[in-house]
């Protein structure tokens, strides 16, 4: 079954999990399979005023849309390209009086498009927006009664003119949100900004060692009529050499847990049992709570209450990095760091959270020889656990990178940057700003390293000359999310 833009893929049915694709075609790494716009997408609320909501992408100055004073733009580009989706939410917005929730929005605009456009196959569509799964039968009775929240609140903003539909299928529309909805993030990938609805997206089923990525693509909105104007879309990588025939998957969660953490996670927000192999036989799990080896080889009684402090340090640190006390996060860390240090091994993902929240926390306190330090050893560690082109261990080695080149570390730092450049190719591909950001990362840190291999004493003095007359980039503040996970799912 092939449809539009979707020629290299097939809808099938696959053994125990329903709907699934598979590839027509041999896929190599970097490939796009295919590019989807979003069948429906909305900014989040805390965001609306500092996201375009046509390409999603962040800006210091938007146009506000002079009629509703919700929706706000790049430029007029952005705000035609958005008048069709537009159009009924900014008479519905003045005339409720206020937007309602993201979650309430996303749902109109869906149903502004089944409306237009029936509720049928859309174009370049493998599935209807009918068909999709919504699970509303295995949601909890906390969730259910969310769900007859979000109905009331869309029935009290939904226009009397507009196409009346029944409460059985508007639940069925939350409930695909619910279970469907992807994040988006701003240009650089770096914070989720939005969610959409991707059915074609939504076919491909999860394995925590996936052969696929999704990245998203905000579009080039600026090259108006020319050949490179795109818009907004998601695009499905390989990662891996696919053969035909071969089932597409993308991993919904983040691969950094044991698989009995991962498991858990997929039941509660997507209701199945992961089967994936690396599940089935816990591959890595060993890694992933590695002890220390050797004659002082610690008890598992020490262990246990080594992993306990790490976890109850990982609160303590939350909090304080809400509250914006940064110096107390890297004291909770080097605590807990003494702590972990003799007992737990070099890929123990407790010792590798802290090595990461450190690594970015001094980072932006401007302390970037320990926080080399710790990156490095984090880096090392992901190495040995990810998927060679994963793409949070690109921005990982990204991230140590950077932090390497402003501890005046050249060699290392460049050593770092082509490694994330390498993955970020394949991930992101090579027209992602983010790629773009780590080329020109790439050929400066070049440029310094055969410097200071000619003249060590040179390189120093200049550099040192040179960060005197620029302000010292400033690293941005530590988030409170690790980068955007892949479906969004309403908290």
């Amino acid at each position: 079954m092939t449809k539009g833009g979707m020629e290299s893929v097939e809808v099938f049915t696959s053994e125990g999990k329903g709907r699934g694709l598979k590839a027509q075609k041999e896929f190599l790494p970097g490939d796009v399979i295919f590019a989807e716009p979003a069948y429906a997408a909305v900014v989040f609320d805390s965001l609306t005023h500092v996201v375009c909501h046509t390409c999603f992408k962040r800006q210091e100055r938007l146009h506000r849309c002079g009629q509703c004073k919700f929706a706000y733009y790049c430029d007029r580009t952005c705000q035609r390209a958005a008048w069709l989706n537009h159009k009924n939410e900014c008479s519905a917005i003045k005339k409720h009086g206020k937007a309602p929730t993201e979650n309430i929005r996303l749902a109109a605009r869906i149903m502004w498009k089944i409306e237009r456009e029936g509720s049928g196959l859309a174009e370049g569509c493998l599935v209807s927006i009918d068909d999709l799964q919504n699970h509303v039968d295995s949601f909890s009775e906390e969730e259910k009664k969310e769900l007859r929240v979000d109905v009331e609140s869309f029935l009290e903003f939904w226009p009397a003119q507009s196409q009346q539909f029944g409460m059985q299928y508007i639940s069925h529309i939350f409930g695909v949100i619910n279970c469907n909805g992807f994040t988006l993030s701003d240009q650089r990938g770096l914070q989720a900004v939005g969610v959409g609805i991707f059915p074609n997206l939504c076919q491909a089923n999860h394995d925590c060692w996936p052969n696929c990525t999704v990245i998203f693509n905000n579009g080039n909105h600026e090259a108006v009529r020319s050949m490179f104007h795109t818009q907004m879309r998601i695009e499905l990588r390989a990662l891996s050499k696919i053969s035909p025939g071969d089932e597409l998957t993308v991993s919904y969660v983040d691969f950094l847990n044991v698989s009995e953490e991962r498991r858990k996670q997929l039941k509660k927000q997507y209701y199945f049992d992961c089967t994936c192999e690396h599940c089935k036989k816990q591959i890595k799990d060993d890694l992933m709570l590695a002890v220390k080896e050797g004659e002082n080889k610690p008890s598992a009684e020490t262990v246990k209450e080594v992993t306990q402090f790490s976890k109850d340090t990982l609160e303590k640190i939350n909090k304080a990095r809400m509250e914006g006390l940064y110096h107390e996060v890297v004291k909770l860390c080097r605590e807990c760091l003494k702590k972990q240090e003799p007992v737990l091994g070099d890929t123990n993902i407790y010792l590798l959270r802290i090595l990461s929240i450190a690594s970015e926390v001094l980072s932006y306190l401007q302390m970037f020889e320990e926080a080399a330090d710790y990156a490095k050893r984090m880096v090392d560690g992901y190495l040995k656990i990810y998927h060679p082109n994963n793409a949070q261990l690109g921005m990982a080695l990204m991230r140590a990178g950077v932090t390497h080149w402003h501890a005046g570390l050249i060699e290392a730092g460049h050593g770092l940057i082509c490694k994330a450049y390498a993955i970020l190719l394949i991930t992101h591909g090579p027209s992602h700003p983010i790629t773009k950001d780590l080329e020109v990362m790439r050929v400066q840190t070049e440029m310094e390293l055969r410097m200071f291999q000619q003249n060590e004493f040179m390189y120093y003095k200049m550099r040192e000359a040179a960060l005197k007359n620029q302000k010292i980039q400033v690293m941005p503040e530590p988030s409170n999310e690790t980068s955007p996970s892949l479906f969004h799912k309403k908290e």
